[in-house]
């Protein structure tokens, strides 16, 4: 695998991102407008959608969680970056 394909909702502080997730554990399938609603990403307008990342270009700490994801799954906690707080699906 050269690339990986992942959506997500990027913040500011971790608070919000837990508050985002507790919403994301009821309603998953929600994942695309709340990334619309919150996210703080130009990805936003594409429900959080950066298409395919390729490996070594993501910052090492969302690398590592997006590639320990499955396709479809929601990271169980918020992953953070220089960039802030991170909530991550791979599609």
């Amino acid at each position: 695998m050269k690339s990986y394909r992942v959506a997500h909702i990027l913040v500011s502080a971790k608070h919000e991102a837990e508050d985002i997730l507790r919403k994301l554990i009821a309603k998953p399938e929600e994942f695309e407008s709340m990334a619309r609603k919150y996210s703080s990403c130009s990805s936003a307008p594409d429900g959080g959608d950066l298409g395919e990342v390729k490996i070594g270009k993501a910052d090492p700490d969302f690398e590592d969680a997006a590639l320990a994801l499955k396709a479809g799954e929601i990271s169980k906690q918020p992953v953070r970056t220089r960039f802030g707080y991170h909530l991550i699906k791979r599609l």
